[in-house]
This record gives C-alpha cells, sequence and structure tokens, in this order.
C-alpha cells in the first residue's frame, strides 16, 4: 500500500513537470519524466519542445550511473521509433532502468503500446495507469489531434449574470474581475491558437497577445473573415506579436488581399467557397500544421456556427455578478428550434477567481443531434 502512495506522489511530480511546457510542444504531447533510487529522486525532466529531447532522456541524462536499477516514472508510453529523435525505449534499457511506470498509454498509432512491449521484451518491469485521469487531461489536445486530426478547441467567454457579453451599446469592458482577466492571459500562454471572427476584431480592435504572464508567449491569432472586412490598421495585423492568419473565402476584397499578403507576419487562407469560411477545412488545416489547441474568444456569432458544426470540445464561462439588460449573447450563431437540441455539457466544475464563477464542461459531441433531458 505505501509503495502504491509513493507511485502517485513520483507521478503527479512528473504530470507537474510536463505542466512546464504547457503550449510549447505541438504538435507532440506534454510528457514529464522523474527517475527514483532506493526512495530518492535521482533525475528528472521535460519534454521543452518539438524536435528536442524528450523527457526520458533530459531524466537520464540528470540521473548518469544512478539511473541502473531505478524506477522510472513517466507520463506518457515512451516512444519506440525512430522520429525526430531517437527511441525512447532504447536510451531506458541502454540505462539499465529496473522498473518503468506509466501513467498514460501513448494514443499516437506509432507507439500505442510498441513502447511497452520493448520494455518488457527487455526484462524492465512495466507498470500502467497510475493518475492515468490527470494524464489524459493533461494531454486532451494532443490526444485529439493524433486520433482525429482536428484541433482541441476550448470556447472562453466572460458574460453576466443574465448572460450578456456587453451592454446594448456593445461595451463590454470590463465584465469580469482582474483575477478572472489573469487566468485568461494564462490559457492565452498554453494554447497554440487564439480565434476570433471578424466582428470581434473590428468592434474591439483586440490585441489578443498574452499579457501580465511572466515568460508567456504570444499564440498564433487566427481570424474567421470571409469578406477581408478587418481594418488594415487593426492591431492583430501588428507583426509584432507573432504569426496573423485570416481565414476567408472567394468573396475576399482583392486589393486588401494583397495589402495583407505584403504585411509580415500575415497570412491569408483563401477556401474555395462563397461568402463563407469552411470551418471543419480551416481546423484540418490548423492540425495538419502542427497546431494541436485552439482558444476561441468569440464572438457569439461564430461560437454559434462552430457548436453547430461540433467543433468546440470544452467550455469555460466566466460568470460576474452582474446584470447587463439587453445586450448581446455569447452563443448568438446557434439556432435551434426545440429544447431538446439544445447543446449538452458534461463533468461541470465550477470554481470562484476574484469574485466571479468560472464553469467548465465539455460538450457531448457524440450524439447525432444535440440534446438534453428533464
Amino acid at each position: 500500500m505505501e509503495s502504491k502512495a509513493m507511485d502517485k506522489i513520483y507521478m503527479q511530480r512528473a504530470l507537474d513537470l510536463s505542466l512546464l511546457a504547457a503550449g510549447r510542444t505541438s504538435p507532440n504531447p506534454l510528457v514529464g519524466c522523474v527517475i527514483v533510487k532506493d526512495g530518492e529522486i535521482v533525475g528528472e525532466g521535460y519534454h521543452l519542445q518539438a524536435g528536442t529531447p524528450h523527457a526520458e532522456i533530459h531524466a537520464l541524462k540528470a540521473a548518469g550511473q544512478k539511473a541502473q536499477g531505478a524506477d522510472v516514472y513517466v507520463t506518457l508510453e515512451p516512444c519506440s521509433h525512430y522520429g525526430r529523435t531517437p527511441p525512447c525505449t532504447d536510451a531506458l534499457i541502454k540505462a539499465g532502468v529496473k522498473r518503468v511506470c506509466i501513467a498514460l498509454t501513448d494514443p499516437n498509432p506509432l507507439v500505442n503500446g510498441q513502447g511497452l512491449k520493448r520494455l518488457q521484451e527487455a526484462g524492465i518491469t512495466v507498470e500502467t495507469g497510475i493518475l492515468s485521469d490527470k494524464a489524459q487531461k493533461i494531454n486532451e489536445a494532443f490526444i485529439k489531434t493524433v486520433t482525429q486530426k482536428m484541433p482541441f478547441v476550448l470556447y472562453k467567454c466572460a458574460l453576466t449574470l443574465d448572460g450578456k457579453t456587453a451592454v446594448s451599446s456593445g461595451d463590454s469592458k470590463w465584465i469580469s474581475s482582474p483575477e478572472a482577466r489573469q487566468y485568461v492571459h494564462h490559457l492565452r500562454n498554453t494554447y497554440d491558437l487564439i480565434m476570433v471572427g471578424s466582428r470581434t476584431v473590428i468592434q474591439d480592435n483586440p490585441l489578443l497577445t498574452c499579457r501580465h504572464i511572466e515568460g508567456g508567449r504570444n499564440p498564433v491569432r487566427l481570424i474567421v473573415d470571409a469578406t477581408l472586412s478587418l481594418p488594415l490598421d487593426s492591431k492583430v495585423l501588428n507583426p509584432q506579436h507573432g504569426l496573423c492568419i485570416i481565414a476567408a473565402s472567394q468573396a475576399a476584397d482583392l486589393k486588401k488581399q494583397e495589402r495583407l499578403k505584403e504585411m509580415p507576419n500575415v497570412q491569408v487562407w483563401q477556401y474555395d467557397t462563397e461568402r463563407y469560411v469552411p470551418l471543419p477545412l480551416l481546423l484540418r488545416d490548423i492540425a495538419a500544421h502542427g497546431w494541436n489547441s485552439i482558444l476561441l474568444e468569440g464572438g457569439g456569432t461564430l461560437a454559434g456556427k462552430m457548436l453547430t458544426e461540433k467543433l468546440i470540445d470544452k467550455i469555460e464561462f466566466i460568470i460576474a455578478p452582474k446584470i447587463a439588460g439587453d445586450g448581446p449573447s455569447p452563443i448568438s450563431g446557434l439556432k435551434l428550434s426545440q429544447m431538446s437540441e439544445a447543446v449538452h455539457l458534461d463533468n461541470l466544475e465550477i470554481n470562484e477567481i476574484g469574485g466571479n464563477y468560472k464553469i467548465t464542461g465539455y460538450v457531448n459531441n457524440t450524439k447525432d443531434t444535440f440534446s438534453g433531458s428533464d
């Protein structure tokens, strides 16, 4: 019983290490590794970014000769194939480790159990499933992308108690508390892309950058703008803040398109459609470019369309104790005729942030139509 408890403690440490690279490893997963010898941590590490050594390699280097006969705790199954780096299974075998504890089997078809088999064939004891639920949640974006070739999408929105994202004039500064807004910048730091519609850019002229986070980095900005209606002086087009992708249709303004293509750090992805952007195809292209996660921040029309096409995986509503009256809805683009079609959320969590309440849930996209029951 005591050894099982210690296994969880060491695995939790490995999970904590993996999160240090949140937002930096796509298309790879977040992975942490801890090596223990005679009840002492002798080496630890985590995967920093794609193309660099994996977590096990960093931990083995830190442990040195102490890795021989040691127990290894790793949050995801060690790879057994050659990619941009050599197989981690070979490194573990060469180091002479005695036991490998794995939180989660790698869903990547190139691995998916082959790493476990390779270690067992070498006479190493392998145990799986330790804190697997936590490991799966940490890598939910990677798991979706590698299995479905689609990025994981979180829709985040701040709204009032009566469900409004602004007052009738359109003013929305500020609905949420400073602490809640700080949390939003944490999300921007850990998601690969931030996605909004053209109306949000025109009305709010946002930066869509990560601020107030030490060591933070800006996500790629993704603007859905079928006709290229955004002003050329929009803040999102500032090249100092990183890459900005604008998804457009054949209805795009040709002169503006040429101007945008001349701007540094701006890309126009034009689709062969009339006056709308094919959202499923856009998201597949995002995954194909090596990005695993999207933070959808607005507006309500785009969010509604994304929900209708079952492209949103998770929702976080930050609710402030305010009443706004006649204002816009966070999901105005979702058009339903019956309550039985309402979107159902699973695994709800409620947390308090600076006097606001964050309600988190996973969208049930498994049914043919959205449904609920009384």
